[in-house]
This record gives C-alpha cells, sequence and structure tokens, in this order.
C-alpha cells in the first residue's frame, strides 16, 4: 500500500504522534481516496494520452525522481520477436533523432547520475519503465532530463549500425542470466505460466533473435506499441514549485505523436487447474537443495475499505505463518534451514503466494512435508491470540515508523508508488489517512479472520510445487505422496495444534545500576558530543532530523581475528555464527523475536580481522530495548548446546558443499589464493575442517570479545533527544560491568597484520569449470601500496581513480567495441591493520563478464585502455564526470544518517585521530577538499602512473573463468584437424587416444559404482 505524506494539516499532524491518533468511524464500502486522481500529486492528461503526475518533495534537497512508464512488455511480443521489448530499452540509451552516441549515458554522468545496470530502465512481461534521478539546482537540468524522457517515448533511433553495436551488451546480459538461479527461476515460471503466452515470453528473450534479429522488425515493435496513450511520465523532486515542472512535461512531450492508431493491448489469461503441477530440477551448480511451493490466483481490487481490510488480513497471516515457520526452522534436526511465504504479483491478471525453502540434500521430501503440514495445521487450529497481537503489534509498529516519517520520505519512493498507480492502479491515499485507518481496522481484525486465509493455499488451487536438487533424489511420485500424505492427515484431523513456548516479559531481567560521565568533550564542528563513562566506555553522539524514525549506532574495539594462531582461527572465526544460533543475547533467536515483537530494533554482532563490533538500527521510542541488548551482549556467557550447533554446522556443511558446485565461487577462490598467497585468512573454508571445529572454543573466544567495555568506542546517530538518551545510555552501556583485568585490550598500532602478499609477476591463468551453460568471468587485478607521508589524499584518490577507471572500462568495451554489459572498478585495502604509521597494501580490481571465445582479446583490450590512460591522460571531460558524480554522493550523503555514522567512525578510525575527533574529521575532509582541487586530466595521469604499476603490463594477475573443455569435443577438433603436419597431427592423435582410453575408464569406473 502506498506510504505518501499528504501535503493539508501537515504542520498540525506533526506535533503529534501515532499514539495520538483518534480512530475513524469506518463503512467498509466506501471507497479508498479520490481515484481516479492519485493523492498529494498534479495529475493530468495531456491531448495526446500521455498522462503526468509531477509532486513536490524535498528529500533528497535539490534533487528529482523522475520516470517514464510505458505499458509494453515482452509478453506482446510475436515469436520473431522474443527479446525486443528489451533490446528497444537497451537502444534507448545509444541514440534517439537528438541525442547520439551515448549522450545520454555522458549527460547523466556530467551531472553525476550514474549509469550503470538496472540503474535507469527495466523491463519485464508487462512493462517497461525508464528511471532517472537527476540534480535540480540548475533548471536547465531538469529541463533536458524531461527532454530525454520525451525522446523515448517516440524517438528512439533504431538502425542497423545502431543494433548490432548493444547486441553484445545484451547477449552479455543474457548470458548473465543463464546461470543456475536463472535457469531454475525460468523453469518454475514456465511451469507456473503454462498454458499462457507468458510461459514463452522471458523479457531476456532468445540468443537468436538477440544476434540475428533485423533492425527493422524492433523499428516495427516499437512504432506498433510505444505510444503516449499507454505512458505516464512521473516528476517528484525538489521543485520550486509543480506548476513549472507540469509546463515543462508540456513543452517537451506536448507535440509528440504516435505514428500509427494506437492499437489495443490484449489481455493474456492465465488458465486455472485445480490439478497440482509438479516438477523435479536438478541443477548441477544449485546452491543447494530447495523447495517452492506456488498458489496462483487473480488479482484482488483495492478500491474499497473492506478491500484494505482484506488486505491486512492477508499481510497478518503472511506475518503469522512467517513466524511459525522460523520457529521451526530453529528446532532441533529442523526439516528445513529457511522457509518463508509471501505474496507476489507475477504479471497483470495473476498474483501468486509463494512459499520456499532451503534444506539440507536428499532432504527436500520433509521439507514440502513440513511446509504442507503447516498450512494444514492453520486451516485445522488456526493462529492463537497470542500469535496474533505479536503480528497486529508488529504491524502498528510499521505503520507508525512510516507516519512518523510522512515528511522524510525519499522522492524515489514516491515516483515508484505513482508509478504503480499508473500502470496496476493501485490507490495512493495518503499516509495520514492510511495510518488512522489501520489503527482502526487491525484490532477489529480476528485471529479466525487471519486463519481464513489458509484456504486460499490449498493443493487444489492452482498449486505448482518444484524441487530443485544438485542431484537427482526425489521423484514426481514421491511428491504426490507427500501431498497426499498431508492431505489424509488433515481429514482425518491428525495433525496437533501448533505448541507454543513461554516468552520472558522483559529483555532485562534485573536493570543494571547506572555509570557515570567522567568526561566530556563537545565537537561543534561535527556536531557530536563525546563521553567517556565510569566503566571506561567511549560514547559519541549526534543529533540529527534526517529520519524522525531512525537512531543507528556501532560500538567497535580493536583487536580480531588476526591476533589468533592459525590452528585457533576456523573454529574462532565461527563464534558470531554459533553464539547467534544459541542467543547472543541471552535467548533464542526464535523466543526474542516474540519478545520484540510491536518494537523496531535490529542489533548485530561481528569478529573481523582488525575489530570486533556492535551494529544497531532501531526506532528512537526503542532505543531503551536496543541499548538492553547490547547489555545482554556484553553479560551473556554463552556455552554450547549440541541441538543448536549441530543446526550451525550443518548448514555451514551444506554451503560449503554448494560453494565447490558454483563455479563463480571457485573462480573467487583461486582469485583470492593467486592474489593473497593462499593466506589462511582468505582461503575458503574446507568440510574437513568444518569438522574440526571447537564450539566451546569458538563461544569463549565470542564471550570475550565483548566482555570488556572499556576497549569500546560506540558512536550513535539519529533522531535523539539527550535528555531522553542519556540516562538510558548510562544504565545500559555504563551499567556494563568492567572486567577486574582488562580482556582484549590492544594498541591498534601493534596489531598483527594478516599474512598476504601479491605476485610480482605477470600471472594470467585460466579458471575452467564445468557448467551447464557456457558461462565466463574475467578479473583483472593490479597491487597497490601507498605511503604514509600523503597518505589521506592518497586514499580520497584512490577512490577518484577507481570510478574513473569504471567509467572508461565500459565507454571502451561496451560503447566502443560493444561486448560487455557492465564494468566493475573496486578498492581493496581491507587487509591492512589499522596502524598510524605503516605504509598501505591492497589491490585494484577491474571484473566483467563476456563471450568467452573472446575473453582474452577483451583483458588485452583493457589493459591497452589503461596503458593509454597513463600516457596520455584522461580528458577534462572524464575528470569533470568523475568530480560531478563524487559531489552529488557527497550531497546525498550529508542527508543521511548512515553517511554520517560512518564519517564519525572513519574520524575515530583515521590514522590521524589522536584523541580529538574534531581534528581528525577536519583532516579527512580537507584532504578530500584538496584532491578534488587539485584533480586535473595531469594530476589524474600521474596518480595512475605513480598508485598503478608504470606501465599497468609489467606486473598484474588476469583470472579467467571459463567453461571445462569437453574431452569429446578435444577429440573432434583434434581428428577434424587438416592443416597440420604428419608428424603434429599423429602426435595429437596418440595423445587423443591416450586421452579416450581414460575417459572410457572413467565412464567404466562410474557404471561399476
Amino acid at each position: 500500500m502506498d506510504l505518501i505524506a499528504g501535503e493539508s494539516s501537515k504542520k498540525v499532524l506533526r506535533k503529534h504522534g501515532f499514539r495520538s491518533l483518534k480512530l475513524m468511524s469506518v463503512d467498509m464500502e466506501q471507497e479508498l481516496g479520490n481515484e481516479p486522481e492519485p493523492f498529494g500529486a498534479d495529475y493530468g492528461r495531456l491531448d495526446n494520452g500521455l498522462v503526468y503526475y509531477v509532486r513536490r518533495n524535498s528529500k533528497p534537497r535539490m534533487r528529482a525522481a523522475l520516470a517514464l512508464a510505458v505499458k509494453v512488455g515482452s509478453v506482446l511480443e510475436e515469436e520473431d520477436q522474443r527479446g525486443v521489448a528489451h533490446i528497444v530499452e537497451h537502444l534507448a540509451f545509444s541514440a534517439t533523432t537528438r541525442y547520439t552516441n551515448h549522450d545520454i549515458v555522458k549527460f547523466l554522468e556530467s551531472v553525476g547520475a550514474e549509469f550503470g545496470p538496472c540503474q535507469n530502465a527495466m523491463t519485464t512481461a508487462d512493462e517497461t519503465i525508464y528511471e532517472l534521478f537527476v540534480p535540480v539546482d540548475k533548471p536547465e537540468l531538469l529541463s533536458q532530463a524531461i527532454s530525454i524522457l520525451a525522446e523515448f517515448s517516440s524517438e528512439i533511433r533504431v538502425s542497423k549500425e545502431d543494433l548490432d553495436k548493444e547486441r553484445g551488451a545484451v547477449m552479455e546480459e543474457y548470458r548473465g542470466n543463464r546461470n543456475a538461479t536463472g535457469r531454475m527461476q525460468d523453469s518454475h515460471w514456465q511451469l507456473m505460466m503454462e498454458g499462457s503466452k507468458y510461459a514463452e515470453r522471458l523479457p531476456i528473450g532468445l540468443e537468436k533473435v538477440i544476434r540475428s534479429v533485423p533492425a527493422a522488425t524492433v523499428k516495427q515493435f516499437y512504432q506498433k506499441w510505444y505510444h503516449l496513450c499507454n505512458m505516464a511520465v512521473v516528476a517528484v523532486g525538489d521543485f520550486p514549485d509543480t506548476k513549472t515542472v507540469v509546463d515543462l512535461i508540456k513543452t517537451h512531450f506536448e507535440d509528440k505523436r504516435s505514428s500509427s492508431e494506437p492499437p489495443q493491448i490484449p489481455v493474456f489469461p492465465v488458465p486455472s487447474h485445480e490439478e497440482t503441477r509438479f516438477s523435479c530440477f536438478v541443477e548441477s551448480e544449485a546452491a543447494g537443495s530447495a523447495v517452492m511451493i506456488s498458489y496462483k490466483m487473480p488479482i484482488s481490487d483495492l478500491k474499497t475499505v473492506k478491500d484494505y481490510r482484506d488486505m491486512l488480513a492477508e499481510s497478518m497471516f503472511l506475518h503469522a505463518l512467517n513466524q511459525r515457520l522460523f520457529k521451526i526452522s530453529r528446532r532441533k534436526d529442523p526439516p528445513f534451514f529457511a522457509c518463508s511465504v509471501a505474496a507476489d504479483a507475477l504479471v497483470s491478471p495473476l498474483k501468486a503466494y509463494i512459499m520456499s525453502s532451503s534444506c539440507k540434500e536428499k532432504g527436500t521430501l520433509a521439507s514440502l512435508e513440513s511446509m504442507l503440514l503447516e498450512v494444514a495445521r492453520v486451516r485445522l487450529h488456526g493462529f492463537s491470540e497470542r500469535e496474533i497481537s505479536v503480528v497486529r503489534a508488529l504491524m502498528m509498529s510499521e505503520i507508525e515508523s512510516a507516519y512518523l516519517e510522512r515528511d522524510q520520505v525519499q522522492s524515489t519512493s514516491l515516483r515508484d508508488e505513482y508509478i504503480q498507480h499508473f500502470l496496476h492502479k493501485e490507490p495512493v491515499i495518503g499516509i495520514e489517512y492510511e495510518a488512522q485507518l489501520q489503527k482502526t481496522l487491525l484490532p477489529q481484525i480476528s485471529a479466525s479472520d487471519v486463519a481464513r486465509y489458509s484456504e486460499k493455499l490449498r493443493t487444489s488451487c492452482g498449486c505448482v510445487i518444484k524441487t530443485m536438487e544438485p542431484r537427482s533424489a526425489a521423484t514426481i511420485d514421491d511428491l504426490r505422496n507427500v501431498v497426499s500424505k498431508v492431505n489424509s492427515l488433515e481429514e482425518e484431523k491428525m495433525i496437533a495444534p501448533w505448541d507454543e513456548e513461554k516468552i520472558p516479559e522483559e529483555v532485562v531481567s534485573e536493570k543494571p545500576t547506572p555509570g557515570e560521565v567522567t568526561h566530556q568533550l563537545e565537537y561543534p564542528e561535527v556536531g557530536v558530543t563525546e563521553l567517556t563513562l565510569s566503566n571506561g566506555m567511549q560514547v559519541c553522539y549526534k543529533s540529527t532530523d534526517f529520519l524522525d524514525d531512525q537512531v543507528l549506532f556501532t560500538g567497535f574495539s580493536y583487536g580480531g581475528l588476526s591476533e589468533l594462531p592459525e590452528s585457533d582461527y576456523i573454529s574462532c572465526s565461527m563464534g558470531s555464527t554459533i553464539a547467534g544460533e544459541i542467543g547472543m543475547f541471552g535467548y533464542k533467536p526464535s523466543m526474542l523475536m516474540d519478545m520484540l515483537a510491536g518494537k523496531r530494533v535490529e542489533v548485530s554482532a561481528r569478529l573481523g580481522p582488525y575489530m570486533r563490533t556492535f551494529s544497531c538500527d532501531c526506532s528512537p521510542t526503542d532505543l531503551e530495548t536496543a541499548l538492553q541488548l547490547v547489555y545482554q551482549l556484553f553479560t551473556t556467557n554463552v556455552m554450547p548446546q549440541e541441538e543448536e550447533v549441530g543446526i550451525v554446522m550443518q548448514m555451514a556443511e551444506e554451503a560449503v558443499r554448494a560453494r565447490e558446485r558454483d563455479p563463480y565461487t571457485v573462480f573467487a577462490n583461486r582469485v583470492k589464493e593467486l592474489n593473497y598467497g593462499n593466506s589462511y585468512f582468505f582461503r575458503p573454508i574446507r568440510i574437513s575442517e568444518l569438522r574440526k571445529v571447537d564450539p566451546l572454543k569458538a563461544c569463549e573466544y565470542f564471550n570475550s570479545c565483548f566482555r570488556d567495555p572499556s576497549t569500546f568506542t560506540v558512536v550513535i546517530v539519529g533522531n535523539l533527544d539527550p535528555t531522553i538518551a542519556l540516562p538510558l545510555i548510562l544504565q545500559y552501556l555504563g551499567g556494563i560491568p568492567k572486567p577486574p583485568q582488562p580482556v582484549l585490550h590492544f594498541n591498534r598500532d601493534d596489531l598483527k597484520g594478516l599474512p598476504f602478499t601479491f605476485p610480482t609477476k605477470i600471472t594470467r591463468e585460466f579458471v575452467r569449470s564445468p557448467m551447464v551453460e557456457a558461462q565466463c568471468s574475467v578479473q583483472l587485478c593490479f597491487p597497490v601500496q601507498l605511503t604514509n607521508g600523503t597518505m589521506i589524499e592518497e586514499i580520497h584518490c584512490i577512490g577518484f581513480l577507481g570510478k574513473l577507471l569504471e567509467t572508461k572500462i565500459i565507454q571502451f568495451l561496451r560503447f566502443t567495441h560493444g561486448q560487455i554489459y557492465s564494468a566493475e572498478v573496486s578498492v581493496f585495502l581491507g587487509g591492512n591493520k589499522p596502524s598510524r604509521t605503516a605504509d598501505l597494501r591492497g589491490d585494484i580490481s577491474v571484473n566483467f563478464s563476456c563471450d568467452p571465445e573472446i575473453s582474452s582479446k577483451l583483458v588485452d583490450l583493457a589493459l591497452e585502455e589503461i596503458v593509454r590512460l597513463q600516457e596520455e591522460g584522461p580528458s577534462q571531460e572524464d575528470i569533470s564526470a568523475i568530480l560531478e558524480i563524487e559531489q552529488r554522493a557527497h550531497e546525498n550523503g550529508l542527508q543521511e544518517n548512515y553517511h554520517w555514522l560512518d564519517r564519525i567512525l572513519r574520524g575515530y578510525q583515521s590514522r590521524v585521530y589522536a584523541g580529538d575527533l574534531g581534528a581528525s574529521c577536519k583532516i579527512l575532509e580537507e584532504g578530500r577538499l584538496r584532491m578534488r582541487e587539485s584533480l586535473a586530466p595531469q594530476t589524474a595521469q600521474a596518480a595512475l602512473q605513480r598508485i598503478l604499476p608504470h606501465p599497468c603490463k609489467k606486473q598484474y594477475t588476469a583470472v579467467i573463468l571459463m567453461p571445462q573443455r569437453s574431452r569429446f569435443g578435444f577429440l573432434s577438433s583434434i581428428f577434424a584437424s587438416r592443416s597440420e603436419t604428419p608428424y603434429i597431427r599423429d602426435t595429437k592423435i596418440l595423445a587423443g587416444i591416450a586421452s579416450l582410453a581414460v575417459l572410457v575408464f572413467g565412464i567404466w569406473r562410474y557404471s561399476r559404482k
């Protein structure tokens, strides 16, 4: 449902919290809102049929979220057009009547709006959506952005040259979708949509169409279906007024005309079926075994208050069932590791309840039986009042959070809601009305109302059951037998009621004695207050008004896994996982879930190489609960329990087996092994090592990591009232007892560094892995060493260079050569200990996927482009674009709590920190500004020569994931050879015969097993 803030009475309602909202008198037949007009937007239709939505919204400041929504998707394609709707989306950013040679991409980058995969457009079976997020501090930028959307509506250029340039990128996107996950998703989609056109119209299309479809066919599709009467433009942003924006839309769109009369968009029904459909999908690269049950049904109307009440009841049902499924997953020898249910709109006329679980290998039948049993249990016995009260509190908490932040909703979220209003007629009614509606209706929905939705999850109602396994274990007859067994148990009422566990009332049973503030400092330049508590813990807080319902905090202490001997590393690295399953806060996760019902609080703990950390995201009203959990973290003595440890280790073993089947994980492991000298810290855990894990040692280490508060610094950012927060901080953080002797007390400059070394020579290597379909991934990596003298500027500089390299490689390999979909450049400096004096070592890596046949050629091209940048330098246009992207991201960050949390943490953890946070933050920001001021083509060129090996071709690693060669394919290539000398050919034949003998023996041995 759309959570949009209202403009009227905003200032009045702002003064009152959600809990003071009055209940409503509701008429169940009353229509929601003033449809068809959505709440909060200037809404209209131009003479040419285009619909527009315009709304003012100041989050984030001086930015606008724009979109063109088109009711055209892949289901409209003919057989020879399969994939064309998606190709049109690609061509839009390539060339239009007004913009050529990827000028649109250049414009986006020039204004700091990044271009990348899935960032700017998407194509589904029913629609295509183009999105832009642009600054509006200059009026001409908004006008140009709207003009681009107008070009998409009717002026996309479709020529043979344009299409041939883009085929490679589309083909690479297609290839990237043909991994294990993509194959499983496609298979399930086709099974669910069987008998309808949707089953054969996946948006990515067919390879043969992508490779050979004529430009005339693409143009025909575009001109036939892209009509303004099937489109809407949406603009939400920090505008001075909406009228100016509406006028801009009229200026750019009013004269647009479609080339022909718009055809009626047909409706493609999906046939219903009473019989259950079954499928056993075997996928050798699967990440594990899984079960998916889908219950299909028509999408319900959402027009009246009664429809809205039904939607709330459905949501309560899904929440309540998910809580049960989670608790089952935490039992001894559970039937699944994880299981959940959700409602999902599939295509225009259809939605589904989808239950999915992951389980151990050969565990799909037990998992399926448990999933079906739980739904049947609800049908027979319903939910308890306590279960419903927990869910009701949870949903009340969610709507309260939305209400409190009604003036702080991101423009992208509001834009997306108007898109759904246009495409799917979802009503937009305003958060004030919706909050009152939920507050009134939720208490009226009974346990029996909620349980009634279990009737929709019957295997006789459009049900599709699918198992996915790496090796075949279950058969369709097995699945039918499980369904029959559960149906019989339900008919005979042989399913027992749900057994509830007793839940404690309070997180902290006995409140600790509050600590005291022994020292206080103010840093007005950063807007923070720093406290030293009587137990030695340092607490720094910053009050903000970015989001009214958010408080974030992170605590850190130096000293982590790098201090351990290699023999203890594996066991202790499992500490947080095992402790999390047992209950690091003093309660089992399933019990804690119920205890925290109705509260918005999430706390987690992590053990890293050089630090131990805990983090939280909570509502200001739940800050006490969050701090109580931290108190529990420090005072709970986690002890290994056989049941919980067994679950963790079983899940870990399944994860390792899945990793060994996945070609990409095999590839990533080899990259780490090569680049970091096979260091034990970067090496993947093997099953043999898992079986040697000592749970007692893991728990003892975890307990010691969060024992001594005097070693921790805690940074808190968000909507804090110090008069309320400070007593809570003193009680629960200051009340953590300090041990008599220091525990894991380390000097940051004396920490042990991780052992890793980068190869000193050029290394090019193929990793060949068995694959169902050919995939190829490339990682090109260069060593980096930053010297201490100019470290602050160099760290900022390497960030700029990473973005520059990424932009130029995408331009070169995608836009010039048309051979990749995207590329990513990443910087890794995380292996260094947090010393204030040592140099930093790390690497810069270039990653992309491509056609296996041209992978080596593209590595050479990428190297040549980097060498060119080192020898000639980037252009001023390149530098301006990178600076603009960084500046816009920085401006957005200044309005976010997460940015300030990270900024203050970096101030404390910086090598220039010497006890004065304000000075540290100032030096870091001055370093950033100096880097920005000095960055020019010449300085960037010098930095590329200084930071990377120069020339870059003299030291690098290039690892390429390739499909494993078929032995039969190898032999056929030998015998097909006609050009070699007899001697060479005979030698190859002998080698081939020897290989054939080995292969035959391998087959015989397998059959003998």
